[in-house]
């Protein structure tokens, strides 16, 4: 064995290894200019959303939490103050990850959200005085280690949720951040791919708050462990392909070769066009269409009947997550198709606001969203990923059927993403009353300019963001 190896290591790297390896070797030039371009349009998108969620009631109590405990002020919170790297790390992606309006991957098996990383990257790249450009080649290596883990080894239908593979992608994101090298990286890959496995539980049967956080808990666990590693604290390297280690258990290979391995997967998320559930989008764009097209007043409907692939019918149409006629707060009314398009044909948007304790209580949508039905279908089933495909056929009460069909929309990464503009005009509308229209639009252009300043300038713009509402949270 090489006297170079230390104890827990094998005579050759091992699959943490390697990816570590690949991790920390990702530069700025590994992104050509459209990369740069859509990167920039995610994280103006995620910014928007984590400003957004400020003055949620849950994330004022996270606030308050954070502030309790305290910590060294090595990174910023989005809205003000500072503490340290993991605590920034949970409370900037429970921002980002409240709202649930924010990107979304799919691939055949498994959707996910990988701007789930965007907190960890960031608290690390500030923590480091890293440059923009760092940032973004961190954020692209952890949509890239989520992708394709994701790709090779989809888990829900084996009953583990999407965060679990956050376990690989924010140590990698982080590695990259951090500057750390191949022996410290893949060591803090394999404590956390070993330590982080969620269940699909937290987004089945009558949802709770947990659904918006567990990612952030997940990045929280996997910064704290990474920390660990730059300390010496070693890991289970042989994580992959040990006895009874991860593919093992999931049963499933993850055969990627890395050095290979480029920077395009961020071009496979699609940003949401209406603050709901990702495979929702399309029939959410189509109905609204129906309604704005034919005048549809939601007393005159008899029912509205949703054709729908398997992904939407088994999570958010009643399939194998559960009922999802019962909705009785935000969690379970954004994961409810039916809820979805009763709001939608009431109020024409699907926005927070749709969202309300007293918007989802009252009984024009509760009676309605007893009126939708959700039906699986083969045909459309056999068309996903490569398409969002829906039929929507609206029946009213005097006996007419208004139907429409749709295989994408606004935001769809393959045929309809969203250039900088647009994400601007979502981002605008979450962000204002959160600020001035000064700070609004300096928050864009610092991440219009993040190849060419520091990450520290972001971050501390971020950190004035929605102050009245930090100010409200710490009082």
């Amino acid at each position: 064995m090489p006297t170079d190896r230390a104890p827990n290591e094998a005579p050759e790297p091992e699959k943490c290894e390697q990816l570590a390896e690949w991790a920390a070797s990702r530069r700025f030039e590994h992104l050509d200019s459209r990369q740069v371009h859509y990167l920039k349009v995610l994280v103006l998108d995620t910014i928007g959303c984590a400003i957004g969620a400020l003055r949620s009631e849950p994330i004022t109590a996270i606030r308050s939490m954070t502030d309790e405990l305290g910590g060294s002020p090595w990174c910023t919170l989005i809205g003000g103050g500072r503490t340290s790297l993991d605590r920034a790390t949970f409370f900037n992606g429970a921002l980002v990850r409240y709202l649930d309006f924010m990107d979304i991957v799919m691939v055949r098996g498994q959707s996910f959200h990988p701007s789930d990383n965007f907190a960890a990257t960031l608290a690390a790249a500030e923590f480091a005085g890293a440059s923009g450009r760092q940032f973004l080649t961190a954020l692209a290596t952890a949509y890239q280690v989520q992708t394709r883990i994701s790709e090779r080894a989809p888990l829900q239908e084996k009953g583990f949720d999407h965060v679990t593979h956050l376990a690989f992608s924010i140590p990698a994101g982080a590695v990259n951040a951090l500057g750390l090298d191949r022996r410290v990286g893949g060591n803090a890959i394999a404590m956390c791919g070993c330590a982080v496995n969620t269940l699909w539980v937290i987004r089945t049967g009558r949802l709770s708050r947990w659904k918006g956080f567990a990612s952030a808990e997940a990045a929280m666990a996997c910064m704290h462990m990474t920390l660990l590693a730059m300390r010496g604290i070693t890991g289970p390297l042989n994580l992959m392909e040990g006895p009874q280690g991860w593919e093992e258990v999931v049963g499933e290979r993850v055969m990627i070769d890395w050095s290979k391995e480029p920077l395009d997967r961020l071009l496979h998320s699609s940003i949401k066009r209406y603050n709901a559930e990702g495979h929702t989008q399309s029939a959410l764009e189509c109905l609204i269409g129906l309604r704005d097209q034919y005048g549809i007043r939601p007393d005159d409907v008899e029912r509205v009947e949703i054709d729908a692939f398997k992904q939407v019918h088994n999570i958010v149409g009643g399939g194998a997550a559960g009922d999802r006629a019962t909705v009785r707060s935000k969690e379970q009314g954004d994961h409810s198709l039916p809820y979805l398009c009763a709001v939608a044909l009431l109020d024409g948007d699907v926005w927070p606001e749709q969202f309300a304790d007293d918007r989802v209580a009252r009984s024009d949508v509760q009676q309605l969203l007893k009126r939708v039905w959700v039906r699986q279908r083969d045909d459309l089933s056999a068309r996903y990923p490569d398409e969002m495909p829906c039929r929507v056929n609206v029946v009213l009460r005097d006996g007419r059927e208004l139907q429409g069909e749709s295989s994408d929309y606004r935001g769809f990464w393959r045929t309809r993403p969203l250039e900088w503009d647009q994400a601007h005009e979502k981002y605008e509308r979450l962000s204002r009353g959160q600020m001035d229209a000064a700070l609004l639009r300096d928050i864009a252009q610092a991440v219009q300019s993040l190849d060419a300043i520091q990450v520290s300038e972001l971050t501390d713009l971020l950190g004035r963001a929605g102050s009245q509402s930090a100010a409200r949270a710490t009082a």
